[in-house]
């Protein structure tokens, strides 16, 4: 298991640093849909290459109202947002490419969640390995920045996020072993409908007619690829 859990160290890696990259240069509303809606898509395809999954013609009309859904709030985020216009570009470009590492570590985790006799004993051995990395990169980051905000609430916000990331990718390691990789990545998108949720209740962004419509083409999109399969 050893081979496997290297290559998903350094896949988790570069998807960390290529998300938080993108968060800043641009706005929440806009890089995160480009994101989970480049990762599905490409996880689709890995999926058929990596595990020899075939989606009927109904699957596919469902990934694509799912991928119409997150790619027109995304489009409309972009064209309402007002700050960091001058980094938009940059950052979609991150965002794209971070998608490339949600499809990459969404497969390779499937393949060594199922090379696994026990699923919980690769979950143990993942976060552990996973968690080594972050802590230098977060001193690092502390050390550089002028005004260092207090440690106590940083550290209660990474043991929240630890318990968060234990079940959130915890529960989608253990549905890509259950069922295909690919409806299980489908199934996932539907955060989006979560996070412009988050973004109206925590960080008082708008929610209006349009985007309430394109969530519920996502939810839509998801819901098909499930029926159809």
């Amino acid at each position: 298991m050893w081979p496997i859990f290297a290559a998903a160290f350094v896949i988790h890696v570069g998807y960390k640093l290529m998300q938080s990259w993108a968060y800043t240069k641009g706005a929440y509303t806009v890089v995160y849909p480009v994101v989970r809606g480049t990762g599905p898509l490409f996880t689709v395809i890995g999926a058929y290459f990596l595990f020899g999954e075939h989606f009927t013609a109904v699957q596919w009309a469902g990934v694509a109202t799912l991928l119409a859904g997150i790619y027109g709030l995304a489009a409309y985020n972009l064209r309402h947002v007002t700050s960091e216009r001058d980094t938009l570009n940059t950052a979609l470009i991150l965002a794209a490419i971070t998608g490339l590492f949600v499809a990459a570590y969404t497969t390779w985790d499937a393949y060594g969640i199922r090379a696994t006799a026990n699923p919980f004993t690769f979950l143990a051995w993942f976060f552990f390995i996973d968690g080594v990395f972050f802590p230098f990169v977060a001193y690092a980051r502390y050390r550089s920045l002028k005004d260092k905000p207090a440690i106590a609430p940083l550290m209660q916000r990474g043991l929240i996020g630890a318990f968060v990331a234990f079940a959130s990718f915890g529960s989608i390691m253990l549905a890509t072993r259950l069922d295909n990789v690919g409806e299980a990545a489908i199934l996932r998108e539907t955060s989006t409908v979560f996070a412009a949720l988050i973004g109206w209740l925590a960080l008082k962004e708008t929610v209006g007619p349009r985007r309430i419509a394109l969530m519920a083409l996502i939810a839509a999109g998801a819901v098909i690829v499930e029926l159809g399969g």
